[in-house]
């Protein structure tokens, strides 16, 4: 019988002798010890396998265990078995329930700390926009202030001279806060809810009183040569103001005929006019790159409260949010701002480097307040969220620069208006349903406009044409069409009353005109 191996104590598969000691070894294992050290494991000598021979042996059965040879101890052998597998059964779990609460106690703590840098973010976007508003309202110095009033103009003043310049060189905006956010999606979800109710109201004017207007008045508001670009109305009060080529706005009461004030400080042309809230606040944008905010006085006048100098080129147009407590401003620099119209405070200013070399020339907000249109100079309407500011959709199809702009009431529809005349789109699908095409491909189409319940559309090109609002799959018909009294073929705006009673056109003259029924509450001819 061989004598066990000197490595492992059994008795090897394989054995060898040492030539030299005469010591015997299992065959895998001194090579594989001579290999790591090159001698033998008991005496130490230099040894290679050159020095090992083999030896030949009949096939060895190892014997059983002692355990095994009878049924009690093969039953104990099992049973130790299986009381180490529930061991390590046990084991396990214990790893695994130890495993499950770190992970636990690690979400938990991942929450708490996203929550913490949450509230941290908003608490530091506040903090910017108290900053920002403190310093503008921090009473300055005597000095300062007489070095102010001596160069300021009478009419006018800056709503921020002096505004903090990041390491791009751009001025750091504090942003549209979560404070801000929640106040937008507050107004979007009362003016939703009250949509839902919304009934065409009774005093509307109706198609065959719109058949029969004519012009009622006209109104020499600005200098002779120049033309007006430009027309709002505030309902309440029936004011209407006038942005002109004489770079003039004028506020003027319709039921009186009278022009309540005429607001000088622009050095070029006034390109947008925009009332706010109770007619007390007129915002107008021009073409010197400004925007100015002006406030009504008690004798009627309206002063200059702000010039905001954000832009770097003409400012094409202004829409006041539905809250009243902000508006964007729209210009050819490829920019659009966001105000807060207290302080003139510009929270935001968002450029789409998508199109690099196309400026803003229209802009409106949806009724709801939480999107807002803009057209470019490049034929592109492009949809925006205004939380985010991001663009969420954009039109093509047009052909030359996006005049102007305007929502129906009920926010399912945008019309749009440009160089090819005026497309309607459906904001539901994201998609043109219909085109008008009222003039030749040589005669723009500069104005189009929804009146307030949603009724009506008038558009102006070389004329005015007042259509019926349908659906998506019915006909929208032309029901009543004016011609361009100014003879110059040059409608610039073109505004609805109050419950689309009269039609307020703005032209490349220097005239206000009025359209409406003979007989009806106004102005006589000035």
């Amino acid at each position: 019988m061989l004598n066990r191996d000197l490595v492992s104590g059994e008795v090897p598969e394989e054995p060898v002798v040492s030539k030299k000691s005469g010591l015997l070894f299992e065959k895998r294992l001194i090579e594989r010890h001579i290999s790591d050290f090159g001698k033998c494991p008991v005496t130490g000598e230099p040894l290679s396998m050159d020095d090992v021979v083999p030896i030949k042996t009949g096939k060895i059965v190892k014997p059983r265990p002692v355990q095994a040879a009878s049924i009690p101890g093969m039953l104990g052998m099992f049973q130790i078995e299986w009381d180490g597998l529930m061991l390590s059964n046990f084991a396990l779990e214990q790893q695994l329930h130890t495993a499950r609460q770190e992970l636990s106690h690690a979400l938990y703590q991942h929450d708490a700390a996203c929550r913490v840098i949450a509230r941290l973010k908003k608490e530091r976007d506040e903090a910017r926009s108290l900053l920002a508003q403190a310093e503008r309202q921090i009473p300055m110095s005597a000095s300062t202030a007489m070095a102010v009033n001596a160069s300021a103009l009478s009419n006018g003043k800056r709503a921020a001279e002096n505004e903090e310049m990041g390491p791009d060189g751009k001025k750091i905006r504090p942003g549209i806060v979560g404070s801000i956010i929640e106040e937008l999606a507050d107004c979007n979800a009362a003016l939703s809810q009250q949509r839902k109710k919304r009934q065409i109201p009774p005093t509307l004017a109706s198609i065959d009183a719109v058949e029969r207007y004519t012009q009622l008045s006209s109104h020499p508001l600005h200098n002779t040569k120049s033309g007006i670009l430009s027309v709002d109305i505030h309902y309440p009060k029936d004011l209407i103001a006038t942005g002109g080529t004489d770079t003039n706005a004028v506020v003027f009461d319709r039921p009186s005929g009278a022009t309540l004030s005429i607001l000088s400080g622009h050095s070029k042309k006034v390109n947008s006019v925009k009332f706010v809230a109770e007619g007390e606040i007129l915002v107008t944008g021009s073409a010197d790159k400004t925007v100015r905010v002006w406030q009504a006085s008690e004798d009627g006048n309206y002063n200059c409260r702000n010039v905001l100098k954000d832009h770097t080129a003409e400012v094409q147009a202004v829409t006041i949010h539905a809250t009243n407590n902000y508006f964007v401003t729209a210009s050819l620099d490829n920019t659009w701002c966001f105000y807060e119209l207290s302080s003139g405070l510009c929270l935001t200013q968002v450029t789409d480097t998508s199109e690099a070399e196309e400026g803003y020339t229209s802009a409106a907000f949806h009724p709801d307040g939480l999107i807002l249109g803009t057209g470019t100079s490049g034929s592109i309407v492009k949809i925006w969220d205004v939380k985010s500011q991001a663009n969420v959709a954009r039109f093509d199809g047009h052909a030359g620069a996006v005049t102007a702009i305007s929502f129906s009431e009920n926010g399912y529809f945008l019309a749009t208006a440009a160089q090819d005349g005026v497309k309607l789109w459906d904001l539901r699908k994201l998609r043109n349903f219909r085109t008008f095409t009222p003039y030749d491909e040589n005669t723009p189409t500069r104005s189009v406009e929804f009146d307030h319940s949603g009724s009506y559309l008038a558009l102006g090109g070389s004329d005015i044409r007042v259509y019926q609002v349908a659906n998506v799959k019915s006909e929208w018909n032309c029901i009543k069409t004016f011609p361009d009294l100014s003879g110059k073929d040059k409608v610039t705006s073109v505004k609805f009353g109050p419950d689309a009673k009269y039609i307020a056109v703005g032209a490349m003259d220097h005239n206000l005109r009025i359209f409406g029924l003979p007989g009806e509450d106004g102005p006589m001819e000035s």
